[in-house]
């Protein structure tokens, strides 16, 4: 379970940034995590809420948003969606793909009081 460690980097990361502006309490954390992560949002809730007690970050709201694949193909330039992780442009079937989003893994808001 991944999920864990993930959850103790958002902790740290949650819990400097309330020591960096003298806050006392972590109220809610916002993060943003692409599908090629492999991330299950239920298991890092979990270990972000039970990793969290007894800190100045206990009861906090962490919000995941999941982040789609998207692929931008070489040949045609169309941005396409990746479904069940088929690397392939929709627009003209070709495999020149880079990927455009879905590898985040990024603390994107922390609130603090």
């Amino acid at each position: 379970m991944h999920e864990l460690a993930i959850a103790q980097g958002i902790l740290d990361i949650a819990l400097n940034t309330a020591a960096s502006h003298a806050a006392s309490k972590v109220i809610g954390v916002k993060v943003l995590a692409g599908e090629l992560t492999g991330i299950v949002p239920e298991a890092l809730e979990f270990g972000f809420t039970a990793l969290a007690e007894g800190s100045p970050a206990a009861g906090a709201c962490l919000t995941i948003q999941i982040v789609p694949l998207v692929v931008f193909c070489r040949n045609c330039g169309e941005q396409n969606r990746v479904d069940k992780y088929q690397f392939i442009c929709k627009s003209c079937g070709s495999y020149a793909v880079d990927i455009v989003t879905g590898r985040e893994l990024t603390v994107e808001s922390v609130e603090v009081e």
